[in-house]
Parts: C-alpha cells; sequence; structure tokens
C-alpha cells in the first residue's frame, strides 16, 4: 500500500532569507514522533511510506491524493492546519484519512470530524494493527480507536503503552529532510524516555501520557544520537553542532539518565549538547560533572515562574530561592542555563515582563523562551480556565495570550512579552555577544536575537485586537 504521512506547519514551510536566521517562522526540525511512526511502517513490509513536513517542504498533493493511507499527526498549534489538510484530501480522494498526535489524543472528538479515523495515545503498535486492518478490508476496532460512524462517535479509549519503544526514527523518509538539514537554524534531535512523574496544572504530557516515565536502553539512544549526528552532519557544512535530546524531563529516572551519559562518554561522541530539565538537577553534582563531560553545555530549565504564589497556583514545588540555587550551581560547573519562562499566571501585574529580563540578564541566563500561559484541553489549567478564555482557532497557541488574566488585561500582558524580548534581545546585548561570546553561544545569541524579532513582529500585529476585547471584557486602561 501506499502510506503517506504528515506533520502539518504553523505557518507552512516557504523558502525565505529568514530561514537563514530565523527558527519557528518557515523552518523547524521535523517532529522525531511522526518520523517514528513512518519508520515503524516502513519497516512492516513492501509499502510505499514518505512523510512530508511542513515545516521543511511543501506537500506534493499529486503524490498524497494517490495514497491509500494518510496519516496527520496535530499539536494544539497545528491542530486548524491539519483539519483543513484532512479535509482537502477526503474531499479530493479515497485515500483513509487518519489523525494522531497529543491534540487528537486529548481532543479525539473534534478531531474525528475531519478523518475517517483516530488514534488516540501512543501509536507504536496501533499503527500497524490499522494499516493491517485496511490491507485485509477489515473493520478496524481495538484500544485507541475513535471514529464517527453516521452520527455516534465512538471512542475506544487510550491505546495501551507500546512494549518496545526503541524504534530508531529513520529520518530519510522524510520529504526533503537531507537537505534541509544543512541549515543551521535546524540541529538534530533524540527523544530518550516518555512520560513525567510529576504534575503541573498546564502540561498535557501526563494528560496525553500518564505519570509513568518509560526509558529506552542507554545503547539504543546513543545509537540514536550517532545517527542522527551522521544524518545531519555528513554532506553539510554545519556552523553548530549541536544535539537537542528532547525529553520532557531526561532526568527523572537519574540512575538511567547517568548511564546514557557514561555511554556518551566511552563512544567518544564529541559533540555539544542539550536537555531540558526541571531545577533539582541543578542540586546533583554527579549528575553535573558526567553532563559537563559529556559535552552537556547546556540546560533548557524549566524555570516559567519567579514568584512562589504563582508556583503554588500551578501546582508546581519550586521556589524562587531554589531556582536561584540551581541556576548558580550549574552554572559553576561551566553549564548554561537557558530559562524558559511563562507569564499570565493569575497573580501576575503590570511590570512582569521588565522583571523576568532584568532577572534573565543579572544571573546571565544564556538564552530565553517566554510563553504566555498557556491551556490544552485534558489539563488542570484548562478546566479551571476554560470560561475565561479569549475565543479564537488553536493556531494563536504558540505563546500568544490566550485568556483573560485576573490581574492584567490581555493587551497588556502581550506587551509585557513584548519588552522582555527587547530588553533582553536589545541591539545592545547583541554587539556584546559578538564581542565576548566565543563559538556555539555567540552564533545562539545571533539567531535568536533575529528569531526574537520575528516573534516580537507577530505579537505587535495582534495588540490592536487585544486592546479591543480587553476594553470591552472591561479592563481598565
Amino acid at each position: 500500500m501506499k502510506l503517506r504521512f504528515i506533520e502539518p506547519g504553523n505557518p507552512p514551510y516557504r523558502p525565505s532569507v529568514e530561514n537563514l536566521f530565523v527558527y519557528d517562522k518557515y523552518i523547524r526540525t521535523p517532529s522525531t514522533g511522526l518520523i517514528t511512526l513512518a519508520t515503524i511502517a516502513a519497516g512492516n513490509g513492501d509499502d510505499d511510506v514518505l512523510m512530508y513536513s511542513e515545516s521543511i517542504s511543501k506537500i506534493i498533493w499529486e503524490d498524497v491524493l494517490d495514497a491509500d493511507m494518510v496519516f496527520i499527526s496535530i499539536f494544539t498549534f497545528s491542530a486548524d492546519r491539519g483539519y483543513y489538510l484532512a479535509d482537502r484530501i477526503r474531499q479530493n480522494s479515497k485515500a483513509v484519512v487518519v489523525m494522531g498526535g497529543l491534540h487528537a489524543t486529548l481532543c479525539p472528538r473534534e478531531a474525528a470530524a475531519h478523518c475517517h479515523y483516530v488514534l488516540s495515545g501512543e501509536g507504536d503498535e496501533t499503527v500497524l494493527q490499522l494499516i493491517d486492518c485496511i490491507r485485509k478490508g477489515k473493520t478496524p476496532d481495538f484500544e485507541g480507536l475513535c471514529l464517527f460512524s453516521g452520527k455516534e462517535f465512538i471512542d475506544r479509549g487510550r491505546a495501551c503503552l507500546p512494549k518496545n519503544i526503541e524504534t530508531i526514527p529513520d529520518n530519510s523518509l522524510c520529504y526533503n529532510f537531507k537537505k534541509m538539514a544543512g541549515h543551521n537554524t535546524m540541529w538534530p534531535q533524540v527523544h530518550a524516555s516518555r512520560g513525567c512523574p510529576h504534575n503541573c496544572d498546564y502540561c498535557a504530557l501526563v494528560a496525553a501520557f500518564g505519570r509513568k516515565v518509560r526509558t529506552r536502553s542507554p545503547e539504543n539512544v546513543v545509537d540514536n544520537i550517532e545517527s542522527a549526528i551522521d544524518f545531519f552532519d555528513k554532506g553539510h557544512h554545519r556552523l553548530t553542532r549541536l544535539l537537542w535530546i528532547t525529553d520532557d524531563n531526561f532526568f527523572a529516572d537519574r540512575q538511567w539518565a547517568m548511564a546514557v551519559l557514561i555511554e556518551i562518554i566511552n563512544r567518544g561522541i564529541k559533540y555539544s549538547f542539550t536537555v531540558q530539565a526541571r531545577y533539582e538537577v541543578g542540586f546533583d553534582d554527579e549528575m553535573l560533572e558526567l553532563l559537563k563531560k559529556a559535552g552537556f553545555d547546556e540546560l533548557a530549565m524549566g524555570i516559567e515562574f519567579l514568584e512562589d504564589e504563582a508556583f503554588r497556583l500551578n501546582g508546581k514545588k519550586s521556589s524562587y530561592e531554589e531556582i536561584l540555587r540551581s541556576v548558580k550551581n550549574i552554572q559553576k560547573h561551566n553549564i548554561r542555563v537557558r530559562g524558559l519562562f511563562i507569564v499570565g499566571a493569575d497573580n501576575h501585574t503590570e511590570g512582569v515582563g521588565k522583571r523576568l529580563a532584568e532577572f534573565v540578564i543579572h544571573n546571565n541566563i544564556s538564552g530565553v523562551l517566554i510563553q504566555s500561559m498557556y491551556f490544552i484541553p485534558g489539563t488542570a489549567a484548562y478546566e479551571s480556565h476554560k470560561d475565561r478564555l479569549i475565543k479564537g482557532d488553536w493556531s494563536r497557541c504558540i505563546g500568544k495570550v490566550v485568556h483573560y488574566p485576573e490581574k492584567i488585561s490581555p493587551y497588556c500582558l502581550q506587551k509585557e512579552i513584548i519588552t522582555a524580548s527587547r530588553i533582553i534581545y536589545s541591539p545592545k546585548r547583541l554587539i556584546s555577544a559578538i564581542i565576548k561570546k566565543r563559538g556555539v553561544e555567540r552564533i545562539l545569541f545571533m539567531g535568536e536575537y533575529f528569531w526574537q524579532q520575528s516573534v516580537r513582529r507577530e505579537l505587535k500585529k495582534e495588540l490592536p485586537y487585544l486592546k479591543k476585547i480587553s476594553r470591552e471584557a472591561g479592563y481598565e486602561e
């Protein structure tokens, strides 16, 4: 059978000079999750398998519309684009259209209105079950399947957790990926574990996949690392040789994480790595020493807030003092800290953006991602705030203000994000970075300077609209 996998883009890819400097506007690294499913399907027989990611290429429609099955994976920010693609395929093709991914798992009824089947949960095993049913002309009926039968919505629940998660994604199955991997605004990625033991109110990970942490063997993870590095670097001259381990909480299983680091060291891999981390790793000197030895020059820390009240309101056990101590200790081991921040907690007021910027600069945080509070269906934050959400499409869920905060207007909150970005990525700090920083650190700051300019432009476009609805909602000027 002819099987096609599609990752919708938001916005879809188009050639642009900005692709040389700006990540996540017209270009970004394709999802390892969907490539993994394509790899599983390709290893199941002689099927014709290919994936399109709108992060790096346009879709060749004559190829997709000729397929027997089309699988579309959606996050919340790409859901509307995914629905458009699914509707187009159903209207112009005889292909069986299947949707999955995080948003489809959390909103299966919504997704099922645009396709023949939804695969809910992790699809490592159910993707093969569905392909087998369609191949044999059988009516699919198994756990993890959702669909409309006439007007009746049938939900078989989440799929059982897959027993084998050691598939190494074959990046060559993604159309145009090898060519685009030469861009320095993209970098190799590896997902080494699944799940998180914590329960932050706004996190969709636990809502979708549970709190049990499941890991791949250290040897398999490092095989994947070597494969990803080879794919990106062979035949390309890249300025930034940096690999991102994309786990939401790589350090949840301490002994396993240390075993992965030791395996990297033992194989003699000379590369720069970054990984997401909670603040607790900053108190683990043994882990920090191993990280540095293995080539981890940076940790992307989920700092989120700078106020103890905000942590408490969102189900986090962090404190400002602990965050600060963690940052200092990580930096003492010559590892950079990148900060991931959220604004728009119920206690936030005007000035939150400036305070965030001052924290970043004073504590030498190497780079930032600043997002407004987000509310993904199925999370505790969504349930507690669903009556205060701004009506609109899912595509706005990319860091923009999407709710009516308690103590600050949506308009002012969006301006706070712009202010923080403008202060942190000022021309003065860019000049300083060019003069004082070296190697990857200099290149990253320069890239982020242009990326943040792009982010601010997009945020500013919405200010008139946010000002209007803020007035209508009765916020004071």
